[in-house]
């Protein structure tokens, strides 16, 4: 395998290893009443100041907060070497049960490189939006590995939801034909890059969560804080996501994903992020917290105060589309009944 799919190999299973140990290191406490906030961020409404405040040190002790938790990761993603401590394919691999501990590390490295394989075709047709068939995946990743299929097709749709944020859905059981559609269903993955075109939607989705969990408003701290965890740095060009610091302070700005400004009346100046318009226009609250309570292994009703503001959001803009509904049936319906204009 080329040098680079053996690098990126790397790199996805540090950061699903490092997901996995986030389990207890990073979580989000359940947004405080209003008058709890911290003075440390403000939602309260600025322009936006462009500037570059300093990096978050990678030494600094994470601030856990104690209390109701949801995780910023997906505990339930390991790599494949280590895909005996619970997957859930682990009955239908039978044929290294029983096989030496050196054999079973050569099976384990092999099936590594399928995982990657599987990962890198899969973006391919993302990026043709192309679908794809079992047979096409068979043929041109692991045919001589079919037995082991259902394992390296199940770990590379985990990789590919949690780090891509790019959902495999089965649109046709008796041919088993796929389509690739982005989770949160927003139209903007930043894959036209100079890096590898690999999509950047996983990281997107990260950052709205934990500005949602932080209460719509969260400090660059504890962005950082978090990517951090996934071993994504400002100023590191990271072999997925290129730049981190121009991608979260500039592009997805830019794209209106993300608001960035500075915190009013920080001095030295500090920094916030909130959520773009662009963001609440093509995804949701409820969206977002599903994504991340399926991705932990449990239901959005488990975190009562964030799935009680989802359902306020989920509200709100149903209204506001019926108003808008309202409204234009109005306007074309005073525009038909106008008498006509004489000459």
């Amino acid at each position: 395998m080329p040098r680079s799919l053996k690098s990126r190999l790397c790199k996805l299973q540090k950061i699903l290893e490092a997901q996995r140990e986030a389990q207890g290191l990073a979580g989000a406490q359940v947004p405080a009443a209003e008058g709890e906030k911290t003075s440390s961020s403000s939602c309260s409404p600025t322009s936006l100041i462009p500037g570059t405040p300093k990096e978050v040190p990678a030494t600094e002790t994470p601030n856990i907060p104690q209390g109701p938790q949801i995780a910023y990761s997906s505990p339930a993603i390991a790599p494949l070497s280590k895909s005996g401590e619970g997957s859930s394919n682990q009955e239908e691999d039978t044929s290294t049960s029983q096989a030496p501990p050196h054999a079973e590390s050569l099976l384990s490295g092999v099936l590594d490189d399928k995982v990657i394989d599987m990962i890198m075709f899969l973006n391919a047709k993302y990026v043709t939006k192309e679908p794809i068939t079992k047979a096409d995946m068979l043929n041109n990743v692991s045919k001589e590995y079919k037995d082991h299929f259902p394992v390296i097709f199940k770990k590379a749709c985990e990789y590919m939801q949690v780090v891509f944020g790019i959902d495999v859905k089965e649109v046709d059981p008796t041919s088993h034909s796929y389509v690739l559609v982005n989770v949160l269903d927003l139209t903007y993955d930043g894959s036209v890059s100079d890096d590898g075109g690999m999509p950047k939607t996983g990281l997107l989705i990260l950052i709205l969560a934990v500005i949602f969990l932080e209460g719509n408003c969260a400090p660059e701290e504890k962005i950082w804080e978090v990517l951090h965890i996934i071993d994504v740095y400002a100023g590191l060009k990271d072999i997925i996501y290129g730049e981190p610091r121009k991608l979260i302070t500039e592009d997805l700005v830019q794209e209106k994903y993300l608001e960035y400004r500075q915190v009013p009346g920080s001095d030295p100046a500090r920094y916030e992020f909130l959520w773009g318009p662009r963001a609440h226009a093509e995804t949701s609250k409820m969206k977002v917290l599903e994504f991340f309570a399926r991705a932990n292994g449990t239901d959005s009703r488990a975190f009562p105060a964030l799935y009680e503001e989802a359902l306020r959001d989920e509200k709100e803009r149903a209204q506001a589309r019926i108003a808008a509904m309202t409204e234009t049936t109005a306007m074309v319906s005073e525009s038909s009944s106008a008498p006509p204009s004489t000459f």
